[in-house]
């Protein structure tokens, strides 16, 4: 609840940091800020050129693979973007953790809501790859909403824990890297959970970005709402609670401290 009425009270704060975040990002570049939807459309189309053509993956049911893959590439490159950004975001801006009064704990939220502009270009792109290919869309569109906020939810949760401990100890920007990597593999985002025997893939569906992959696709391919999905959605939002109340206690407790570190 305290995170909600920072954000709305200092929304117009945290739209201009974010867009000062994107500019400054690529500041100096040819491309500028176009560079932040050519490095993900990119990762996309090698993935794809790898599987599709590649090792000739089949259409899984009657979807295009094309369509299946961007339906778990699209919320993925937004999770881990977000998360990778929002560890780095205190110890990137520590000059206005030392200098001015400033509420640090703005800062992660700057770093997801940078790449919430990119992630919104690419459900735009879903959406015009569904009418190419001829999808109708249906009232289970609007369901992209709660599964935009289940991302944001799970990343700012998370962020709050690594961007504490990333101020204290340099490595954890590097292992969050490591994990990210780790678990983009364990994720079945190019690869069917179907390929695994059913008595292994209880531990694949504990991953909690299982459930929001599943959920995109959900929404586009198979027209499920998430309350079909009760246990998993039950699960997912614990994790999300759970990660936010320590990452919360995490940085109420050590945020005096900030300035001295860094």
């Amino acid at each position: 609840m305290n995170l909600t009425r920072n954000f709305s009270k200092n929304l117009k704060l945290l739209w201009e940091l974010s867009k000062k975040d994107i500019k400054s990002r690529y500041l100096g570049s040819f491309m500028g800020v176009l560079w932040a939807f050519i490095h993900p459309m990119v990762s996309i189309l090698v993935y794809w050129v790898v599987f599709q053509v590649g090792f000739k993956n089949v259409p899984i049911g009657d979807t295009p693979f094309i369509l299946w893959l961007l339906t778990g590439m699209v919320p993925w490159l937004f999770f881990s973007e977000s998360l990778s950004t929002a560890t780095n975001s205190i110890i990137e801006n520590n000059y206005l953790v030392k200098k001015i009064v400033f509420r640090v704990g703005l800062l992660p939220m700057v770093k997801i809501l940078s790449a919430l502009f990119v992630h919104v270009f690419f459900i735009f792109v879903l959406f015009i790859m569904f009418k190419i290919y001829n999808f109708e869309f249906t009232l289970y569109s609007i369901q992209v909403l709660y599964y935009l906020l289940a991302t944001i939810s799970l990343s700012l949760s998370i962020s709050y824990v690594t961007a504490t401990l990333a101020v204290f100890v340099k490595d954890v920007s590097q292992i969050v890297g490591v994990f990210i990597q780790l678990f983009f593999w364990l994720t079945p985002i190019f690869w069917n959970l179907n390929i695994v025997e059913a008595k292994y893939q209880f531990f694949f569906k504990l991953n909690p970005v299982f459930y929001i992959v599943e959920g995109y696709r959900d929404t586009f391919i198979d027209h499920k709402w998430f309350w079909e999905h009760p246990l998993n959605t039950i699960y997912f939002w614990a994790i999300v609670i759970v990660a936010g109340t320590i990452g919360i206690k995490i940085f109420r407790k050590m945020k005096s401290h900030f300035a001295d570190v860094l």
